[in-house]
């Protein structure tokens, strides 16, 4: 079990808690934590993974790569970046870490094999966030 979690930038985040949201999330959806490493960067970190892996020219949220296929336990790795959180979270009117906590269970549950390629699958993924971040409430 591993899980290691970086952040490239020089904002303070909370890492114990994304720590215990990514476990909880990984563990909730049945699965045990292979190899799991979290990066939170900027922008221009964000943008060149997109520009590289996934031929979109721009910077979004997030990004995730699921490694294994093994049945129950999960590797792979995701970045988010904090840039995007903050703007996203001045848009939807929700403070900087409640925005950030979504997308790192929208990251998590992306590991899991949720999907958000569609408006059903969307509306699943949402209702997962809005659950997971419902129950590990850090207020």
């Amino acid at each position: 079990m591993s899980l290691e979690l970086y952040n490239t930038t020089r904002k303070e985040i909370p890492q114990k808690k994304l720590e215990v949201i990514i476990e909880n999330v990984i563990e909730s959806e049945g699965y045990a934590l292979g190899s799991v490493i979290a990066v939170y960067c900027g922008d221009r970190m964000i943008h060149r993974i997109n520009r590289e892996f996934l031929g979109h020219d721009y910077p979004t949220d997030t990004v995730t790569f699921k490694y294994n296929t093994m049945i129950g336990e999960i590797e792979g790795e995701f970045y988010i970046s904090l840039d995007v959180v903050a703007k996203n979270a001045k848009c939807f009117g929700t403070g900087f870490e409640n925005e950030l906590f979504r997308v790192t269970i929208h990251s998590a549950l992306h590991l899991t094999g949720y999907e958000d390629s569609d408006e059903d699958s969307r509306a699943a993924m949402k209702e997962k966030e809005d659950y997971y971040l419902d129950r590990l409430s850090f207020q």
